[in-house]
């Protein structure tokens, strides 16, 4: 059930998203160390069904057979095809660039959003929404830089994905008010493990040590609470006041990527990435303004 706007409900919520966005940060860090020695679908099969075995068994003691009982069987099957085929080309993508430029086109999500609102919703942009979205497009161009030596053909998978997971922020948002968090993301999990199990199983690779079966673990474990807890902070608080904190796993995504891969980003992608989360904010604000 979805709880009364309340500034308890919104602090639990804001919380949760923080949780989600360093869940998200570190899964996409484990991939991109994973898909250097592993084959790409190999890592994502193994990623979904060590998310739906690891969070059965933590989340069952407390949900029981809910985990298992949806509303909207289509729509949870939609949805873990789009989960399943996002993650594929995200971690495809990963094999060649940063973790910093990743994040930073995926943050051109919810001028996305607005886009696709005006396109097929038929909703109204006033002057100040659409010059947050062309400003913010300028910003993923400057990420992508095409036709100069800084663009590689997998920023276009990230393009992709960032499409992908524009509608499936949507499809989320609106099976949040029917849709146990605890069920959505075991369902999603689920059919993508049973989807992808062909494709990886046919390119299998045995992982070869202790490190690699512990980085497939915290896949599961990190992608699993990542997508719980995301579902879960809508049920406490609106989209316009969970949004701005979403912005805060790129500074993990900076982080993990110094870290583990001594990367950091040049003035391009740093630039580019500040004019889509300030144009994302930008957004939003007009769009609590209108409220």
């Amino acid at each position: 059930m979805l709880h009364l706007d309340s500034a308890h409900g919104r602090r639990i919520g804001i919380g949760l998203v923080t949780l989600t966005t360093i869940c998200f940060a570190t899964l996409d860090a484990s991939a991109k160390w994973l898909v250097q020695s592993l084959p790409v679908l190999e890592v994502v099969w193994l990623r979904f069904l060590a998310h739906a075995l690891i969070t059965s068994v933590l989340l069952s003691p407390v949900y029981g057979r809910t985990m298992l009982r949806v509303q909207k069987p289509k729509l949870q099957f939609v949805r873990a095809l789009m989960l399943a085929s996002m993650t594929a080309l995200n971690f495809w993508a990963l094999q060649y660039l940063q973790l910093a430029q990743t994040a930073a086109i995926q943050f051109s999500v919810p001028l996305m959003i607005a886009l696709f609102s005006a396109w097929f919703l038929r909703e109204h942009l006033d002057w100040r929404r659409w010059a947050a979205i062309i400003t913010g497009f300028a910003g993923v161009l400057l990420v992508i830089r095409p036709g100069t030596q800084a663009f590689h053909p997998a920023i276009l998978l990230s393009v992709l994905n960032a499409v992908l997971y524009a509608c499936f922020n949507l499809l989320t948002r609106r099976m949040a008010a029917s849709e146990s968090p605890a069920a959505t993301q075991l369902m999603s999990a689920l059919g993508a493990t049973v989807v992808l199990a062909p494709f990886a199983l046919a390119h299998w690779k045995t992982p070869e040590d202790a490190l690699s079966w512990g980085l497939i673990a915290a896949c599961g474990l990190f992608g699993g609470f990542g997508h719980y807890w995301v579902a879960k902070a809508h049920r406490y608080a609106s989209a316009a006041t969970l949004s701005p904190f979403l912005y805060q796993q790129i500074i993990y995504m900076l982080l993990w990527g110094w870290l583990l891969f001594g990367q950091w980003p040049d003035a391009g992608v740093a630039l580019g990435a500040a004019i889509v989360v300030a144009s994302g904010l930008a957004l939003l604000w007009v769009e609590v303004k209108r409220v």
